[in-house]
């Protein structure tokens, strides 16, 4: 009996490893499976050609990924700077001083937006965004904006990940011991007080994961972002250009461009590009987190 179970033991412990071993593999097949797909592309470019040249002309064999990297990286940026603080503080009401009565209705809420699917963001972006900004918001600056920029797609992409953030922010809080929070009132903080002293330096390293995670998603958003961006080839100068990212030039272009192998092995390469940022993004998440905790705790 004995043996049987110290067998079954071994047994689950052989599958877990063989199961986690595959899921690292996986990411191993994606990176050679896009590097082989995109390597002919490099037979005519360099490296440095591919990601510093601006010049997208993909009938004359010119494929300049600047305009897209950047356009990736303005709409990212402006999206993880607008949601972070807005669902850090409502994280932080609902779990430290919002009612009952209040978290009943804001987390069914937070479900239904997180569970809607990106073209409704698209289209809502489309039919309120982009006039506000075209009519009422880029006058103030310039003399003319389509609306379609890179502010219209860092609102959208902000709004899309708004509740992923809410929802992780809430689970890292909450899982806060409630022993501390009680000892920094007794000693006379106020609540705010041990919020910000107290609750956030508990669980720093927890919200920087969860901005990694959620930066992660915003990086490989496709469909709302393609339909307010504008879908321009140009680097964007400002959040009143359009722009143009790499998971809408994959998206807009794949499938109708496989007779042009050079073409199908470029648009692989953004794919490879993605999944190049979004890992050595995560890992060197990974380092920091390790310095935070290492310092703080």
């Amino acid at each position: 009996m004995m043996n049987f179970r110290i067998l079954k033991d071994r047994s689950a412990n052989g599958v877990m490893f063989f199961l986690t071993l595959v899921s690292m593999l996986l990411v191993v097949v994606m990176g050679v499976g896009l590097y082989m797909k995109s390597a002919p592309v490099f037979a005519d470019h360099t490296l440095s050609e591919l990601l510093l040249s601006g010049n997208w002309r993909p009938m004359k064999g010119e494929f300049g990924f600047l305009p897209f990297l950047m356009g990736t990286v303005w709409v990212t940026a402006f999206a993880v700077l607008m949601a972070v603080p807005i669902a850090l503080l409502t994280a932080l009401y609902l779990t430290e001083y919002a009612k009952s009565s209040v978290r009943k209705y804001v987390f069914p809420a937070l479900d239904i937006l997180a569970g809607l699917p990106s073209v409704i963001y698209g289209v809502w972006g489309t039919l309120l965004i982009v006039p506000w900004i075209s009519e009422k918001l880029a006058p103030r600056f310039l003399e003319f904006s389509t609306g379609y920029t890179v502010l219209a797609g860092g609102i959208v992409l902000g709004v899309m990940i708004l509740p992923l953030l809410v929802s992780l922010f809430i689970e890292i809080i909450t899982s806060v011991p409630g022993e501390l929070r009680e000892a920094s009132i007794s000693l006379g903080a106020t609540k705010w007080q041990t919020s910000k002293s107290v609750v956030l330096r508990k669980t720093l390293p927890g919200v920087i994961a969860a901005i990694v995670l959620s930066v992660s998603r915003a990086l490989g958003e496709t469909i709302a972002v393609l339909m307010v961006c504008g879908n321009l080839s140009e680097v964007p100068r400002s959040i009143f250009n359009a722009c143009y990212p790499l998971p809408a030039l994959i998206a807009n272009n794949y499938g109708e461009m496989l007779s042009l192998p050079l073409y199908e092995a470029a648009l692989m390469f953004a794919a490879l590009i993605l999944f190049v940022v979004v890992l050595l993004f995560n890992l060197v998440s990974r380092m920091i987190l390790y310095r935070i905790e290492k310092t703080f705790f």
